[in-house]
C-alpha cells in the first residue's frame, strides 16, 4: 500500500526565469557601441549647423548610434525570448509522488516521483527540466534535486531516500519545477502544490524482516534447526539424521515403522512475557541519530512480535515516574498492532522513572512466572540504585531481564589510539581526560551489570542499533533452553 499526491500542469501560473543564454546574448549586445566608436565623425556633415550645443552634441553620433543599436538589439533579443517562451508552454507535465503511508524511523525509506510528460511535439524533440522536492525541515534525505531531458509523451520515475529522524506526522509541500524552452533563452518555473501526509512509525521495516525470518524459521530446515536447540514441549515425529542426540529416539515408534525416529521438542506455548519500557531522563539522549527511547521502542517491537509468534502472551508497559501505558498480556498477532497504535505517539520526558514503582505494580497485579524485560539506561552502581533494587525484587518469582543500550562513541573514545606526536599539548591533554572519563564510565557501568548478575537478573548490554536483533536473538535462546 502506498499514498501517492498528483499534480497537473496549469494550477499555478508559471513566471519567466532568464538562462544564462539570454544574458550571454545581451552582454553581445554591448558590441555596438564599440563597433560604431570607429566611425570616423566626418561620415555627418555638421559643418552647415551653426557653432553651439547642438553641433557639439551631435559630433558624438557614433556613440549615439551604437547605443541606440544596442537597445534595438536588446529589444529583439527580448521579444524573441518571450516568444520562445512560449513555445514552452506546448510541454505539459504531470507529477505525482508515491511512498509509504507509514516511514519507518531510522531507516532509509524511498520516495518516488512520477514525471508524465505531454507534448504536441515531434518526438525527436527534448526538452530540460530541473525539479526540486520539498522535503520536511526536520526529515533528513538525500538532495532531491533532479535534473534531466524530457520527451514527448514519455515517464520517467524518480527516487531518492530520506531518514525520519523522529516519529510524528509530517507534510511535504510540493516541488519546484523549471523546463526550459526550445531556444534556451528562459525557464517556464512554477511550484507545483503536491501535498502528501505521511506518519512516521516505529522501524516497521525492521518489524518485517523479523516476520519474515520467524517465518521460515517455523518451517523447513530452518524449523528443525529450531527444533535441534531443544524445548519443553513436544512438536513432532521425524527421522533420524546424523547427529541426532539418541536419548530422543522414540523406540517404539520406531519399531512400528520399521526405520529410526526421534521425537522433535520445541519450546513451550502460553508462556508470559512482559517488556517494560523506560522513557524517562535517561532515554532522551540522542545515540547513533535516534534517541535512546526511538531505540528501545523499535526493540520492544521486536520483542513483542517474536513472543507473539512464539505463541506467548505479551505485555507492555512504558514508564516514567509513573506507569505511563500498559497494555495486558495478550496472545495473537492482532495484539501487534493494538500494540503499536497505543505507542505510536509516546515520548521520552525529563523526569526520573520510579523503577520500584513500576515493578511493585507489576507483582501486585501478576503471580504467574514471567520473563520481564526491562529496556533502560544504566550509568553507574550509584545513579542506578533504585533500578538494582527493582530488579532484585523481581526474583525469584518471575525472570527478570534488564537491557541496556550503549553508546558506540563512548567506546569508540575510551579504545581510541593517541598520537602524542601528531596533536598539539593542549589538546593531547583534552584527549588524554575525555579517554579516562570515558574508560570510568565503562568500568562503572560494568561494575553495575556484575552486581545485577550476582542478583540472578539476566543482563544485555549491546549497542543501541543492534538491540533489536540481539535482544530477540537472546529471547530464543531462553525459550530453547526452558528458562521461562
Amino acid at each position: 500500500m502506498s499514498v501517492s499526491a498528483s499534480y497537473r500542469f496549469g494550477a499555478h501560473r508559471p513566471r519567466v526565469v532568464p538562462t544564462t543564454r539570454f544574458y550571454g546574448l545581451l552582454l553581445l549586445g554591448m558590441i555596438w557601441p564599440v563597433l560604431t566608436s570607429f566611425l570616423p565623425p566626418e561620415l555627418l556633415p555638421l559643418s552647415s549647423l551653426p557653432r553651439g550645443e547642438l553641433r557639439q552634441l551631435l559630433s558624438y553620433w557614433p556613440v549615439g548610434l551604437g547605443l541606440v543599436l544596442m537597445a534595438l538589439y536588446d529589444l529583439l533579443v527580448g521579444a524573441l525570448t518571450l516568444w520562445d517562451y512560449y513555445q514552452s508552454g506546448q510541454w505539459q507535465i504531470t507529477l505525482q509522488r508515491q511512498c509509504d503511508p507509514r516511514l519507518s524511523i531510522g531507516r532509509q525509506n524511498p520516495i518516488h516521483l512520477i514525471v508524465q510528460i505531454g507534448a504536441s511535439l515531434p518526438l525527436t524533440a527534448t526538452t530540460r527540466v530541473e525539479l526540486y522536492d520539498h522535503v520536511p525541515a526536520e526529515i533528513q534525505s538525500e538532495v532531491p534535486y533532479f535534473l534531466f531531458n524530457a520527451v514527448p509523451n514519455g515517464e520517467l520515475t524518480l527516487l531518492y531516500h530520506v531518514f525520519p529522524p523522529r516519529r510524528g506526522t509530517f507534510t511535504w509541500s510540493g516541488c519546484d519545477v523549471r523546463l526550459r524552452s526550445p531556444w534556451g533563452l528562459a525557464w517556464r518555473q512554477w511550484f507545483a502544490a503536491l501535498n502528501t501526509n505521511v506518519d512516521v512509525y516505529p522501524d516497521l521495516v525492521g518489524l518485517r524482516s523479523l516476520s519474515i525470518r520467524l517465518s521460515l524459521e517455523s518451517s523447513g530446515s530452518l524449523r528443525r534447526r529450531r527444533h535441534a536447540l531443544g524445548g519443553t514441549e513436544f512438536a513432532e515425529l521425524r527421522d533420524y539424521h546424523l547427529g541426532d542426540d539418541l536419548r530422543m529416539i522414540d523406540w517404539k515408534a520406531t519399531a512400528r515403522r520399521g526405520r529410526p525416529l526421534v521425537r522433535a521438542m520445541e519450546p513451550e506455548r502460553d508462556q508470559l512475557l512482559i517488556i517494560l519500557l523506560d522513557r524517562g531522563r535517561l532515554m532522551t539522549a540522542t545515540v547513533a541519530g535516534l534517541k535512546r527511547f526511538d531505540w528501545g521502542l523499535n526493540a520492544a517491537l521486536a520483542l513483542a512480535l517474536t513472543g507473539l509468534r512464539r505463541g506467548d502472551k505479551v505485555g507492555l508497559g512504558i514508564f516514567d515516574k509513573q506507569l505511563h501505558t500498559w497494555l495486558a498480556p495478550q496472545s495473537g498477532d492482532s495484539h501487534l498492532g493494538h500494540i503499536l497504535s497505543h505507542v505510536y505517539q509516546c515520548e521520552p520526558v525529563f523526569e526520573e522513572s520510579d523503577y520500584m514503582g513500576t515493578v511493585s505494580a507489576i507483582l501486585g497485579h501478576y503471580t504467574r512466572r514471567a520473563l520481564v524485560v526491562v529496556l533502560t539506561e544504566i550509568i553507574d552502581e550509584v545513579a542506578s540504585q533504585e533500578l538494582l533494587g527493582a530488579m532484585a525484587r523481581l526474583t525469584p518469582r518471575f525472570l527478570p531481564f534488564c537491557v541496556a543500550l550503549r553508546d558506540r562513541h563512548i567506546e569508540s573514545i575510551a579504545h581510541q589510539p593517541l598520537t602524542p606526536q601528531a596533536i598539539d599539548v593542549p589538546d593531547q591533554v583534552t584527549a588524554l581526560y575525555e579517554q579516562a572519563v570515558a574508560l570510568d564510565l565503562l568500568h562503572q557501568r560494568q561494575r553495575a551489570f556484575a552486581r545485577l548478575e550476582q542478583q540472578g537478573v539476566l543482563v544485555l548490554d549491546a549497542p543501541a542499533d543492534q538491540i533489536s536483533t540481539l535482544l530477540v536473538d537472546r529471547y530464543l535462546l531462553l525459550k530453547a533452553r526452558g528458562r521461562l
